[in-house]
C-alpha cells in the first residue's frame, strides 16, 4: 500500500470518528460547556495579536503553538467576529490543531513566517497545522508556512516500503463550511502542501505552493470527499500533482492556476478502497500547465472497487513542454503494484477536453486509456493543437476502448494510433511512490 492510500484509510477514519468535537447545535448554538478546549464562552471578539497578548516571539527558537492555541480558544469562544494576528517576523511552531465549531467566525491574519521543525521524527503522525470543524473561517495576510521538508525527502522510501513513515502535512483544513484561503504560501512541505477533507464551499485564491522538483508526494492542493472547493488565480509549484481530486469530489472549479513543475493536475487515481465515493462536477479551466510530467488527467486501478467519475471538463489550458498533456489512465500501476489482468470497474462518462494547446515534451501526446469492461463515455475532444519537435515526432495520440466525439481543429490526429498495452509506467519513480490519490485524506 503506497502513502497516499495509507492516508486515504487514515482519513476515513478520520470522517467516521472526527475526534471527540462536539458538534454544533441546532440553531448554531455553542454546545454546553463554552468554547472547545475549555476555553471560557462570551469572549467580546476583536483583534488578538499573539505577540503583543499571548506572549509568542518570533525568535525561531519560542514555541508558536501554545499562544495560538491560547488565542485560538479565545477567539473562537466569541459570538463576535474575531481575528487572530500572527505579526511579521519569523516563528517556530512545533503543531497546532484548532479546533471547531466556533461561536463566531473566525479569521486569521499569518503576517509572519512559521517553521516547522524540519526534523521529521519530531512528529508522531501526519500532521502539522489543522483545522478542524469550522464555520465561517477565513485566513489570508501575505504570510508562510514553512515545512522545512529536506530532510523527510531524503527519507521517503514509500515506493519500495509498504509500511514508510508517514510525514506531515503542512496545513489540513477538514470538515470546514463556508471558508476562504487567499494570499497565504505553504512551501517545502514534508510531504501533501495542503489536504482539503470533507469541507463544502472552500475557496483559495491568490494561493501559493512553492515545493522543488525532487520532493517526494509533495501535492500541491489534495481534495477529497468534499463539495464546493474553488482554486483561482494561484500559482503552483511542486513534485507532485499540482492539483489532485480523491474520491467524493464534487462541484470543484480550478480556474486560473499556473502549473509546474510537478505532475500537473489529476483526478484519481479511484478506485484502491471499497466505498470510494463517486467523483463529479469538476471544471479545469485557464490554466497554465509547464514542465510537468502530467497536464491534464484522470487515473484509475486495474482490478478496482466498483465507482463512477461524470461530468469532467478540461479547457483553455495551454502546454509548455508537458510530457503527457491530456490522458486518461484506467490502468495506472506504479511500480507495478497491481493486477493488470482486470480492467478497471470505475465508470468515466461525460468528459471534454477543449481548446488545449501548446507543447508536448513526448511524442505521445493524447493518450486515452479506458476500461475494456467499462468503456469510457461520452468523451468529447474539440480544438486540440499539440505539438511535439522531438527526433521521433511528430505528435500522435492512442486511443483504447473509447469512440470520442470529434470537433474542431485535432493535432495530433485522436485515436488515430493503435494502443499501447498500458500508459506504460508514465508515473515514473518520483510518482510512484504518491501511490496515487481517491480519498478523503488524501489519495489512492
Amino acid at each position: 500500500m503506497g502513502v497516499k492510500e495509507i492516508i486515504t484509510a487514515i482519513s476515513v477514519l478520520l470522517l467516521l470518528f472526527p475526534s471527540t468535537v462536539k458538534p454544533r447545535a441546532v440553531g448554531g448554538a455553542q454546545p454546553a460547556g463554552g468554547a472547545p478546549g475549555g476555553a471560557p464562552g462570551g469572549g467580546g471578539g476583536g483583534t488578538l495579536d499573539v505577540v503583543a497578548q499571548f506572549g509568542a516571539k518570533p525568535d525561531e527558537k519560542t514555541d508558536l503553538s501554545q499562544p495560538l492555541l491560547n488565542a485560538w480558544k479565545e477567539a473562537c469562544a466569541s459570538p463576535a467576529p474575531s481575528k487572530i494576528v500572527i505579526p511579521a517576523g519569523t516563528f517556530l511552531l512545533s503543531r497546532a490543531v484548532l479546533e471547531g465549531p466556533c461561536k463566531g467566525p473566525v479569521d486569521i491574519q499569518v503576517q509572519g513566517t512559521i517553521k516547522a521543525p524540519p526534523d521529521p521524527s519530531h512528529f508522531k503522525d501526519d500532521i502539522w497545522v489543522m483545522f478542524n470543524h469550522i464555520e465561517g473561517f477565513t485566513m489570508s495576510g501575505g504570510g508562510i508556512f514553512d515545512g522545512q521538508g529536506a530532510l523527510a525527502w531524503s527519507k521517503n522510501d514509500c515506493h519500495k516500503n509498504k509500511k514508510c513513515t508517514l510525514f506531515p502535512i503542512n496545513i489540513r483544513f477538514n470538515f470546514l463550511t463556508n471558508a476562504y484561503i487567499h494570499d497565504i504560501t505553504t512551501k517545502d512541505s514534508k510531504q501533501f502542501n495542503v489536504n482539503v477533507l470533507g469541507c463544502k464551499n472552500i475557496t483559495f485564491e491568490h494561493f501559493t505552493v512553492t515545493n522543488p522538483e525532487h520532493s517526494l508526494n509533495t501535492d500541491g492542493i489534495h481534495i477529497g470527499r468534499s463539495d464546493g472547493v474553488t482554486i483561482l488565480h494561484s500559482e503552483i509549484k511542486t513534485g507532485d500533482d499540482c492539483v489532485s481530486l480523491g474520491d467524493g469530489s464534487k462541484n470543484v472549479v480550478v480556474n486560473g492556476i499556473s502549473c509546474g513543475p510537478g505532475h500537473g493536475i489529476s483526478i484519481g487515481s479511484l478506485g484502491k478502497f471499497q466505498g470510494e465515493e463517486p467523483v463529479a462536477g469538476i471544471k479545469i479551466a485557464n490554466c497554465t500547465i509547464t514542465n510537468t510530467m502530467n497536464g491534464v488527467r484522470i487515473k484509475s486501478w486495474p482490478a478496482s472497487y466498483p465507482g463512477t467519475a461524470s461530468d469532467m471538463h478540461f479547457e483553455d489550458i495551454t502546454m509548455d513542454n508537458v510530457s503527457n498533456p491530456i490522458i486518461i489512465d484506467q490502468q495506472y500501476c506504479p511500480w507495478n503494484q497491481c493486477d493488470l489482468k482486470n480492467p478497471s470497474r470505475i465508470k468515466l462518462s461525460n468528459i471534454s477536453f477543449k481548446n488545449i494547446r501548446g507543447t508536448a515534451a513526448g511524442k505521445e501526446a493524447v493518450k486515452l486509456f479506458c476500461s475494456a469492461g467499462f468503456p469510457c463515455e461520452g468523451v468529447e475532444l474539440a480544438d486540440i493543437d499539440l505539438t511535439y519537435t522531438g527526433p521521433d515526432g511528430p505528435a500522435i495520440s492512442q486511443c483504447s476502448n473509447v469512440s470520442p466525439k470529434l470537433s474542431g481543429k485535432q493535432n495530433p490526429p485522436i485515436c488515430a494510433a493503435p494502443a499501447a498495452t498500458s500508459p506504460g509506467g508514465q508515473a515514473g519513480p518520483a510518482k510512484a511512490s504518491p501511490g496515487g490519490k481517491a480519498s478523503p485524506g488524501g489519495q489512492a
